[in-house]
């Protein structure tokens, strides 16, 4: 899909070295310094799309899903140079696309109001301001 100055490709070939540099200047060093378990979890999700602006990687999206009940957001990076493009929103949309029947789609994120705004005009609400507010949402983290 080619979209103002960038290419989204689903299923893309990737090097591990362009993603971990993606994931370094998004700040997540987390992954980025661990990369033997970003690439199983990148090897291990359900539909990963990136995005590139004259063949160099500037954002990439991931989702894990059973294909029926539910869908999860894992991974929404884009580079800083690259924000405010369209294309974090376009990443999501074609991250989603595979998944239109399935009703939950869910994702953690951080608590920063630009992360809030951009999720919220795509349709995301927090779990305790969904409906009547009977949904409770649990996390663990191990170390």
């Amino acid at each position: 899909m080619q979209t103002e100055g960038f290419t989204v490709e689903p299923s893309p070939v990737l090097s591990m070295d362009e993603v971990v540099a993606l994931y370094r200047e998004v700040g997540w060093t987390t992954y980025a310094d661990d990369t033997v378990t970003l690439e199983a979890a990148l090897a291990g999700s359900s539909h990963v799309v990136a995005a590139r602006r004259d063949g160099r990687l500037v954002g990439l999206a991931r989702v894990i899903s059973d294909g029926a009940t539910i869908c999860y957001l894992q991974d929404v990076l884009v580079h800083p140079d690259a924000q405010r493009a369209g294309i974090g929103r376009t990443l999501v949309v074609a991250a989603l696309e595979p998944y239109h029947s399935v009703r939950q789609k869910v994702l953690l994120t951080d608590d920063e109001q630009g992360q809030r705004a951009f999720y919220e005009a795509l349709g995301y609400q927090e779990v305790r301001e969904h409906g009547t507010g009977s949904l409770r949402a649990f996390v663990r983290f191990d170390a």
